[in-house]
Protein backbone atom coordinates (compact mmCIF):
# COMPACT_ATOMS: atom_id res chain seq x y z
CA UNK A 1 0.00 0.00 0.00
CA UNK A 2 1.42 3.36 -1.06
CA UNK A 3 0.70 5.73 1.80
CA UNK A 4 1.32 8.78 -0.36
CA UNK A 5 -1.87 8.06 -2.33
CA UNK A 6 -4.03 9.15 0.61
CA UNK A 7 -2.87 12.75 0.47
CA UNK A 8 -4.02 14.60 -2.62
CA UNK A 9 -4.39 18.08 -1.13
CA UNK A 10 -6.70 19.31 -3.85
CA UNK A 11 -9.15 16.44 -3.39
CA UNK A 12 -9.01 16.44 0.40
CA UNK A 13 -9.67 20.17 0.53
CA UNK A 14 -12.49 19.83 -2.00
CA UNK A 15 -14.31 17.20 0.05
CA UNK A 16 -13.30 18.20 3.60
CA UNK A 17 -16.81 18.86 4.81
CA UNK A 18 -18.77 17.63 7.84
CA UNK A 19 -20.36 14.22 7.96
CA UNK A 20 -21.39 11.32 10.23
CA UNK A 21 -18.85 8.78 11.41
CA UNK A 22 -21.44 6.07 10.63
CA UNK A 23 -21.02 4.04 13.78
CA UNK A 24 -24.68 3.29 13.05
CA UNK A 25 -27.19 3.82 10.29
CA UNK A 26 -29.48 5.59 10.83
CA UNK A 27 -27.26 7.79 13.00
CA UNK A 28 -28.19 8.70 16.58
CA UNK A 29 -29.82 11.90 15.29
CA UNK A 30 -32.70 9.75 14.08
CA UNK A 31 -33.39 8.16 17.47
CA UNK A 32 -36.75 9.31 18.85
CA UNK A 33 -38.76 8.96 22.05
CA UNK A 34 -41.63 7.14 20.32
CA UNK A 35 -39.43 4.05 20.52
CA UNK A 36 -40.56 2.27 23.69
CA UNK A 37 -39.32 -0.48 25.95
CA UNK A 38 -41.93 -2.75 24.37
CA UNK A 39 -40.26 -2.06 21.01
CA UNK A 40 -36.93 -3.02 22.60
CA UNK A 41 -38.34 -6.32 23.87
CA UNK A 42 -39.91 -6.98 20.49
CA UNK A 43 -36.52 -6.41 18.84
CA UNK A 44 -34.95 -9.04 21.11
CA UNK A 45 -37.68 -11.58 20.40
CA UNK A 46 -37.42 -11.08 16.66
CA UNK A 47 -33.64 -10.93 16.41
CA UNK A 48 -32.08 -13.76 14.42
CA UNK A 49 -28.98 -13.48 16.59
CA UNK A 50 -28.19 -15.27 19.83
CA UNK A 51 -24.67 -13.97 20.38
CA UNK A 52 -24.21 -10.84 22.46
CA UNK A 53 -21.69 -8.07 22.95
CA UNK A 54 -22.03 -6.16 26.23
CA UNK A 55 -21.04 -2.52 26.62
CA UNK A 56 -20.91 -1.06 30.14
CA UNK A 57 -20.63 2.71 30.57
CA UNK A 58 -18.78 4.01 33.63
CA UNK A 59 -19.29 7.81 33.51
CA UNK A 60 -16.86 9.00 36.18
CA UNK A 61 -13.57 10.86 35.68
CA UNK A 62 -11.26 12.33 38.30
CA UNK A 63 -10.56 15.47 36.27
CA UNK A 64 -11.96 17.23 33.22
CA UNK A 65 -10.05 16.94 29.95
CA UNK A 66 -10.89 20.10 28.05
CA UNK A 67 -11.09 18.46 24.63
CA UNK A 68 -13.56 15.75 25.68
CA UNK A 69 -17.09 15.50 24.34
CA UNK A 70 -17.99 12.22 26.06
CA UNK A 71 -20.79 11.78 28.57
CA UNK A 72 -18.98 11.93 31.92
CA UNK A 73 -19.27 13.00 35.56
CA UNK A 74 -16.26 14.76 37.07
CA UNK A 75 -15.74 13.83 40.72
CA UNK A 76 -13.11 12.62 43.15
CA UNK A 77 -15.70 11.04 45.43
CA UNK A 78 -15.54 7.29 44.87
CA UNK A 79 -18.70 6.76 46.91
CA UNK A 80 -20.62 8.14 43.93
CA UNK A 81 -19.48 5.07 42.05
CA UNK A 82 -20.97 2.87 44.79
CA UNK A 83 -24.35 4.51 44.23
CA UNK A 84 -24.02 4.16 40.47
CA UNK A 85 -23.08 0.48 40.73
CA UNK A 86 -26.17 -0.16 42.85
CA UNK A 87 -28.44 1.15 40.11
CA UNK A 88 -26.36 -0.48 37.39
CA UNK A 89 -26.81 -3.79 39.23
CA UNK A 90 -30.56 -3.23 39.15
CA UNK A 91 -30.46 -2.57 35.40
CA UNK A 92 -28.37 -5.70 34.85
CA UNK A 93 -30.83 -7.78 36.89
CA UNK A 94 -33.72 -6.37 34.84
CA UNK A 95 -32.09 -6.79 31.44
CA UNK A 96 -30.32 -10.14 31.80
CA UNK A 97 -33.48 -12.32 31.81
CA UNK A 98 -34.39 -10.87 28.41
CA UNK A 99 -31.13 -12.32 27.05
CA UNK A 100 -31.18 -15.73 28.72
CA UNK A 101 -30.88 -17.44 25.33
CA UNK A 102 -27.82 -15.39 24.34
CA UNK A 103 -24.11 -16.15 24.77
CA UNK A 104 -21.84 -13.20 25.55
CA UNK A 105 -18.89 -13.16 23.14
CA UNK A 106 -17.56 -9.68 23.95
CA UNK A 107 -17.53 -7.34 26.94
CA UNK A 108 -16.28 -3.76 26.78
CA UNK A 109 -16.17 -1.14 29.53
CA UNK A 110 -16.00 2.47 28.40
CA UNK A 111 -16.61 5.90 29.80
CA UNK A 112 -15.78 8.21 31.35
CA UNK A 113 -13.01 6.26 32.99
CA UNK A 114 -13.75 2.64 33.98
CA UNK A 115 -10.45 2.56 35.88
CA UNK A 116 -12.04 5.14 38.22
CA UNK A 117 -13.47 2.10 40.01
CA UNK A 118 -11.59 0.44 42.87
CA UNK A 119 -10.38 -3.14 42.62
CA UNK A 120 -13.27 -4.35 44.75
CA UNK A 121 -15.82 -2.42 42.69
CA UNK A 122 -14.40 -3.88 39.46
CA UNK A 123 -14.51 -7.39 40.93
CA UNK A 124 -18.10 -6.94 42.09
CA UNK A 125 -19.28 -5.74 38.69
CA UNK A 126 -17.50 -8.47 36.73
CA UNK A 127 -18.89 -11.12 39.09
CA UNK A 128 -22.40 -9.76 38.69
CA UNK A 129 -22.19 -9.72 34.90
CA UNK A 130 -20.89 -13.28 34.79
CA UNK A 131 -23.59 -14.39 37.23
CA UNK A 132 -26.46 -12.86 35.25
CA UNK A 133 -25.34 -13.48 31.66
CA UNK A 134 -24.08 -16.59 29.86
CA UNK A 135 -20.43 -15.88 29.03
CA UNK A 136 -18.56 -17.78 26.36
CA UNK A 137 -15.45 -19.63 27.52
CA UNK A 138 -13.35 -17.58 25.09
CA UNK A 139 -15.05 -14.22 25.69
CA UNK A 140 -13.14 -11.10 24.63
CA UNK A 141 -13.05 -8.65 27.57
CA UNK A 142 -11.70 -5.13 27.13
CA UNK A 143 -11.58 -2.03 29.29
CA UNK A 144 -10.61 1.62 28.81
CA UNK A 145 -7.99 2.99 31.21
CA UNK A 146 -6.80 6.46 32.21
CA UNK A 147 -3.09 5.98 32.98
CA UNK A 148 -2.99 8.99 35.33
CA UNK A 149 -4.95 7.45 38.19
CA UNK A 150 -3.90 3.81 38.34
CA UNK A 151 -1.31 1.62 40.02
CA UNK A 152 0.82 -1.04 38.36
CA UNK A 153 -1.11 -3.82 40.12
CA UNK A 154 -4.28 -3.00 38.19
CA UNK A 155 -2.99 -5.11 35.30
CA UNK A 156 -2.82 -8.28 37.42
CA UNK A 157 -6.23 -7.61 38.90
CA UNK A 158 -7.94 -7.12 35.55
CA UNK A 159 -6.24 -10.13 34.01
CA UNK A 160 -7.28 -12.34 36.94
CA UNK A 161 -10.92 -11.38 36.28
CA UNK A 162 -10.73 -12.36 32.62
CA UNK A 163 -9.92 -9.09 30.88
CA UNK A 164 -7.62 -9.75 27.93
CA UNK A 165 -7.60 -6.39 26.10
CA UNK A 166 -6.67 -2.94 27.36
CA UNK A 167 -7.18 0.49 25.81
CA UNK A 168 -5.24 3.43 27.25
CA UNK A 169 -6.21 7.04 26.66
CA UNK A 170 -2.88 8.69 25.81
CA UNK A 171 -3.86 11.42 23.28
CA UNK A 172 -0.47 13.21 23.26
CA UNK A 173 2.81 12.99 25.19
CA UNK A 174 4.00 16.59 24.88
CA UNK A 175 3.83 18.48 28.20
CA UNK A 176 2.68 21.79 26.69
CA UNK A 177 -0.15 20.04 24.87
CA UNK A 178 -1.09 18.12 28.02
CA UNK A 179 -1.17 21.27 30.11
CA UNK A 180 -3.42 23.01 27.60
CA UNK A 181 -5.95 20.17 27.59
CA UNK A 182 -5.67 19.60 31.37
CA UNK A 183 -4.31 16.07 31.01
CA UNK A 184 -0.76 15.90 32.38
CA UNK A 185 0.54 12.33 32.62
CA UNK A 186 3.79 10.42 32.97
CA UNK A 187 5.23 9.00 29.75
CA UNK A 188 7.52 6.76 31.76
CA UNK A 189 4.66 5.28 33.78
CA UNK A 190 2.58 4.61 30.67
CA UNK A 191 5.46 2.72 29.09
CA UNK A 192 6.13 0.77 32.27
CA UNK A 193 2.44 -0.12 32.66
CA UNK A 194 2.14 -1.35 29.07
CA UNK A 195 5.27 -3.50 29.48
CA UNK A 196 3.94 -4.83 32.79
CA UNK A 197 0.52 -5.63 31.30
CA UNK A 198 2.19 -7.60 28.51
CA UNK A 199 4.27 -9.50 31.06
CA UNK A 200 1.10 -10.28 33.03
CA UNK A 201 -0.46 -11.84 29.95
CA UNK A 202 -2.39 -9.20 27.99
CA UNK A 203 -2.12 -10.02 24.29
CA UNK A 204 -3.71 -6.89 22.88
CA UNK A 205 -3.20 -3.29 23.99
CA UNK A 206 -4.61 -0.23 22.23
CA UNK A 207 -3.77 3.42 22.76
CA UNK A 208 -5.85 6.40 21.69
CA UNK A 209 -4.15 9.38 20.05
CA UNK A 210 -5.68 12.68 18.91
CA UNK A 211 -4.40 15.09 16.27
CA UNK A 212 -5.46 18.72 16.07
CA UNK A 213 -4.97 19.50 19.78
CA UNK A 214 -3.61 22.86 21.05
CA UNK A 215 0.12 23.44 20.50
CA UNK A 216 0.64 20.24 18.53
CA UNK A 217 3.48 20.49 16.01
CA UNK A 218 4.97 18.04 13.57
CA UNK A 219 8.01 17.74 15.81
CA UNK A 220 6.31 17.04 19.10
CA UNK A 221 3.65 14.76 17.56
CA UNK A 222 6.38 12.73 15.86
CA UNK A 223 7.82 12.01 19.29
CA UNK A 224 4.43 10.76 20.47
CA UNK A 225 4.09 8.45 17.45
CA UNK A 226 7.61 7.04 17.80
CA UNK A 227 7.07 6.40 21.50
CA UNK A 228 3.86 4.52 20.74
CA UNK A 229 5.86 2.26 18.43
CA UNK A 230 8.50 1.73 21.11
CA UNK A 231 5.76 0.57 23.46
CA UNK A 232 4.94 -2.14 20.89
CA UNK A 233 1.17 -1.77 21.21
CA UNK A 234 -1.00 -3.92 18.96
CA UNK A 235 -3.50 -1.22 18.02
CA UNK A 236 -3.61 2.56 17.76
CA UNK A 237 -6.77 4.63 17.35
CA UNK A 238 -6.11 8.00 15.73
CA UNK A 239 -8.87 10.56 16.11
CA UNK A 240 -9.36 14.05 14.79
CA UNK A 241 -10.06 16.64 17.48
CA UNK A 242 -13.47 18.18 16.76
CA UNK A 243 -13.56 21.71 18.19
CA UNK A 244 -17.24 22.34 18.96
CA UNK A 245 -17.22 24.81 21.89
CA UNK A 246 -20.88 25.68 21.32
CA UNK A 247 -21.77 22.07 22.22
CA UNK A 248 -19.06 21.24 24.78
CA UNK A 249 -18.46 23.94 27.39
CA UNK A 250 -15.05 22.65 28.45
CA UNK A 251 -13.70 23.26 24.94
CA UNK A 252 -14.19 27.00 25.49
CA UNK A 253 -11.06 26.85 27.62
CA UNK A 254 -9.05 26.08 24.48
CA UNK A 255 -8.25 29.29 22.65
CA UNK A 256 -8.64 29.28 18.90
CA UNK A 257 -5.14 30.64 18.42
CA UNK A 258 -3.69 27.60 20.22
CA UNK A 259 -5.21 25.20 17.67
CA UNK A 260 -3.53 24.11 14.44
CA UNK A 261 -5.08 25.74 11.38
CA UNK A 262 -6.58 23.61 8.60
CA UNK A 263 -3.27 23.14 6.79
CA UNK A 264 -1.38 22.35 9.99
CA UNK A 265 -4.01 19.85 11.12
CA UNK A 266 -3.91 18.16 7.74
CA UNK A 267 -0.11 17.93 8.03
CA UNK A 268 -0.46 16.31 11.48
CA UNK A 269 -2.86 13.71 10.13
CA UNK A 270 -0.59 13.02 7.17
CA UNK A 271 2.41 12.69 9.48
CA UNK A 272 0.59 10.22 11.72
CA UNK A 273 -0.61 7.97 8.91
CA UNK A 274 2.73 7.95 7.12
CA UNK A 275 4.70 7.36 10.32
CA UNK A 276 2.52 4.54 11.63
CA UNK A 277 2.42 2.77 8.25
CA UNK A 278 6.19 3.14 7.90
CA UNK A 279 6.54 1.62 11.37
CA UNK A 280 4.73 -1.49 10.20
CA UNK A 281 1.09 -0.93 11.20
CA UNK A 282 -1.75 -1.72 8.82
CA UNK A 283 -4.14 1.19 8.19
CA UNK A 284 -7.59 -0.03 9.30
CA UNK A 285 -10.61 1.77 7.89
CA UNK A 286 -10.18 5.51 8.25
CA UNK A 287 -8.82 5.97 11.78
CA UNK A 288 -7.41 2.73 13.26
CA UNK A 289 -4.02 1.04 12.96
CA UNK A 290 -3.09 -2.51 13.86
CA UNK A 291 -0.19 -4.90 13.57
CA UNK A 292 -0.56 -7.15 10.51
CA UNK A 293 -1.22 -10.22 12.70
CA UNK A 294 -3.87 -8.45 14.81
CA UNK A 295 -7.49 -9.59 14.50
CA UNK A 296 -8.54 -6.17 13.14
CA UNK A 297 -6.01 -6.37 10.32
CA UNK A 298 -7.01 -9.96 9.56
CA UNK A 299 -10.69 -8.97 9.53
CA UNK A 300 -10.02 -6.13 7.10
CA UNK A 301 -8.06 -8.43 4.81
CA UNK A 302 -10.78 -11.10 4.70
CA UNK A 303 -13.70 -8.67 4.45
CA UNK A 304 -15.22 -9.32 7.88
CA UNK A 305 -14.40 -5.97 9.49
CA UNK A 306 -17.35 -4.33 11.24
CA UNK A 307 -18.13 -0.90 12.64
CA UNK A 308 -20.25 -0.02 15.66
CA UNK A 309 -20.44 2.58 18.43
CA UNK A 310 -16.94 1.66 19.65
CA UNK A 311 -15.44 2.09 16.18
CA UNK A 312 -13.98 -0.70 14.03
CA UNK A 313 -14.41 -4.14 15.53
CA UNK A 314 -14.39 -7.84 14.78
CA UNK A 315 -17.70 -8.47 16.56
CA UNK A 316 -20.08 -7.74 13.73
CA UNK A 317 -22.18 -10.87 14.22
CA UNK A 318 -23.27 -9.99 17.77
CA UNK A 319 -26.25 -8.05 19.02
CA UNK A 320 -25.04 -5.23 21.28
CA UNK A 321 -26.54 -4.45 24.69
CA UNK A 322 -25.54 -1.18 26.31
CA UNK A 323 -25.74 -0.95 30.10
CA UNK A 324 -25.45 2.20 32.18
CA UNK A 325 -26.14 5.86 31.66
CA UNK A 326 -26.14 7.06 27.99
CA UNK A 327 -25.18 3.63 26.59
CA UNK A 328 -26.43 2.55 23.17
CA UNK A 329 -27.79 -0.85 22.13
CA UNK A 330 -28.11 -2.49 18.73
CA UNK A 331 -30.55 -5.37 19.01
CA UNK A 332 -31.99 -7.08 15.96
CA UNK A 333 -33.38 -4.42 13.68
CA UNK A 334 -33.24 -1.61 16.21
CA UNK A 335 -31.03 0.94 17.92
CA UNK A 336 -31.77 2.41 21.33
CA UNK A 337 -30.13 4.59 23.95
CA UNK A 338 -30.31 5.01 27.71
CA UNK A 339 -30.92 8.29 29.52
CA UNK A 340 -27.85 10.56 29.57
CA UNK A 341 -28.42 12.36 32.89
CA UNK A 342 -27.27 10.44 35.98
CA UNK A 343 -30.09 11.45 38.34
CA UNK A 344 -32.71 10.78 35.68
CA UNK A 345 -31.09 7.39 35.03
CA UNK A 346 -31.46 6.50 38.71
CA UNK A 347 -35.07 7.64 38.72
CA UNK A 348 -35.94 5.70 35.60
CA UNK A 349 -34.43 2.44 36.92
CA UNK A 350 -36.51 2.83 40.09
CA UNK A 351 -39.78 3.96 38.56
CA UNK A 352 -39.84 2.41 35.06
CA UNK A 353 -37.60 -0.62 35.59
CA UNK A 354 -35.49 0.39 32.60
CA UNK A 355 -33.45 3.40 31.45
CA UNK A 356 -34.31 3.47 27.75
CA UNK A 357 -35.22 6.95 26.53
CA UNK A 358 -35.12 6.81 22.73
CA UNK A 359 -34.39 4.60 19.77
CA UNK A 360 -35.44 3.61 16.29
CA UNK A 361 -36.90 0.52 14.67
CA UNK A 362 -35.22 -0.06 11.34
CA UNK A 363 -37.24 -0.16 8.15
CA UNK A 364 -36.26 -2.47 5.30
CA UNK A 365 -34.74 0.56 3.59
CA UNK A 366 -32.72 1.40 6.72
CA UNK A 367 -31.35 -2.14 6.91
CA UNK A 368 -30.42 -2.18 3.23
CA UNK A 369 -28.77 1.24 3.28
CA UNK A 370 -27.04 0.38 6.55
CA UNK A 371 -25.41 -2.66 4.97
CA UNK A 372 -24.33 -0.66 1.91
CA UNK A 373 -22.72 1.98 4.14
CA UNK A 374 -21.16 -0.68 6.40
CA UNK A 375 -19.57 -2.46 3.42
CA UNK A 376 -18.11 0.75 2.07
CA UNK A 377 -16.92 2.01 5.46
CA UNK A 378 -15.20 -1.27 6.30
CA UNK A 379 -14.14 -2.79 2.99
CA UNK A 380 -14.14 0.11 0.49
CA UNK A 381 -16.00 -2.28 -1.76
CA UNK A 382 -19.60 -3.26 -2.41
CA UNK A 383 -20.68 -6.38 -4.30
CA UNK A 384 -23.96 -5.39 -5.99
CA UNK A 385 -24.85 -9.01 -6.80
CA UNK A 386 -24.62 -9.91 -3.10
CA UNK A 387 -26.97 -7.04 -2.22
CA UNK A 388 -29.35 -7.96 -5.06
CA UNK A 389 -29.61 -11.58 -3.94
CA UNK A 390 -29.91 -10.78 -0.25
CA UNK A 391 -32.56 -8.08 -0.59
CA UNK A 392 -34.16 -9.19 -3.87
CA UNK A 393 -33.65 -5.86 -5.59
CA UNK A 394 -31.92 -4.46 -8.63
CA UNK A 395 -29.27 -2.27 -7.05
CA UNK A 396 -28.99 0.32 -9.79
CA UNK A 397 -32.76 0.69 -10.02
CA UNK A 398 -33.29 0.85 -6.26
CA UNK A 399 -30.61 3.51 -5.81
CA UNK A 400 -31.37 5.37 -9.04
CA UNK A 401 -31.76 8.69 -7.21
CA UNK A 402 -28.58 8.17 -5.14
CA UNK A 403 -26.06 6.93 -7.67
CA UNK A 404 -25.81 10.27 -9.53
CA UNK A 405 -24.38 11.69 -6.28
CA UNK A 406 -21.29 9.56 -6.93
CA UNK A 407 -20.54 11.33 -10.21
CA UNK A 408 -18.15 13.86 -8.70
CA UNK A 409 -16.18 11.11 -6.95
CA UNK A 410 -16.02 9.09 -10.17
CA UNK A 411 -14.84 12.11 -12.15
CA UNK A 412 -12.08 12.69 -9.58
CA UNK A 413 -10.93 9.06 -9.78
CA UNK A 414 -12.05 8.29 -6.21
CA UNK A 415 -14.29 5.36 -6.99
CA UNK A 416 -15.45 3.01 -9.73
CA UNK A 417 -19.12 2.20 -10.23
CA UNK A 418 -20.24 -0.49 -12.70
CA UNK A 419 -23.02 -3.05 -12.92
CA UNK A 420 -21.17 -5.48 -10.66
CA UNK A 421 -19.64 -3.44 -7.87
CA UNK A 422 -18.70 -0.12 -6.33
CA UNK A 423 -15.00 0.07 -5.53
CA UNK A 424 -13.53 2.97 -3.57
CA UNK A 425 -9.95 3.90 -4.47
CA UNK A 426 -7.37 3.76 -1.70
CA UNK A 427 -6.71 7.47 -2.18
CA UNK A 428 -10.34 8.09 -1.14
CA UNK A 429 -10.02 6.20 2.15
CA UNK A 430 -9.98 9.41 4.22
CA UNK A 431 -13.11 10.60 2.41
CA UNK A 432 -15.18 7.46 2.86
CA UNK A 433 -17.63 9.20 5.22
CA UNK A 434 -18.46 11.74 2.52
CA UNK A 435 -18.91 9.01 -0.10
CA UNK A 436 -21.26 7.08 2.21
CA UNK A 437 -23.41 10.17 2.67
CA UNK A 438 -24.57 9.58 -0.92
CA UNK A 439 -26.60 6.59 0.34
CA UNK A 440 -27.91 8.30 3.51
CA UNK A 441 -31.65 8.92 3.07
CA UNK A 442 -31.74 11.19 6.13
CA UNK A 443 -28.91 13.48 5.09
CA UNK A 444 -31.01 16.05 3.25
CA UNK A 445 -32.57 17.39 6.45
CA UNK A 446 -29.13 17.73 8.12
CA UNK A 447 -27.16 19.06 5.19
CA UNK A 448 -27.14 22.66 6.41
CA UNK A 449 -26.77 21.84 10.09
CA UNK A 450 -23.43 21.71 11.91
CA UNK A 451 -24.27 18.43 13.64
CA UNK A 452 -21.21 16.46 12.56
CA UNK A 453 -17.45 16.83 12.74
CA UNK A 454 -15.30 17.53 9.70
CA UNK A 455 -13.69 14.57 7.93
CA UNK A 456 -10.13 15.87 8.33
Amino acid sequence: MKVSQFFDNTLLNKYNTSGPRYTSYPTALEFHDDFTHDDFINAIENSQNRELSLYVHIPFCHTLCYYCGCNKVITRHRDKADTYLEYLAQEIALQAPLFKDYTVKQLHWGGGTPSFLTHSQITKLVSLLKEKFNFSDNVEMSIEIDPREIEMGLAEHLYSLGFNRLSLGVQDLDLKVQQAINRVQSTEFIGDFIAHAKAVGFKSINIDLIYGLPHQTLDNFTKTLVKAHEWDVERISLFSYAHLPSRFAAQRKLRDEWLPNVEEKFALMKLAIETLCDLGYDFIGMDHFAKPNDELAIAQNNGSLHRNFQGYTTGGDCDLLGLGVSSISSIGNSFSQNIKDLKEYYQAITEKQHALIKGVSLSKDDILRGEVIQELMCNLYLDKHMINEKYRINFDEYFAEDLPLLTSFIDDGLLENNENYIKVAQKARLLIRIICMSFDAYMKKHINQQRFSRVI
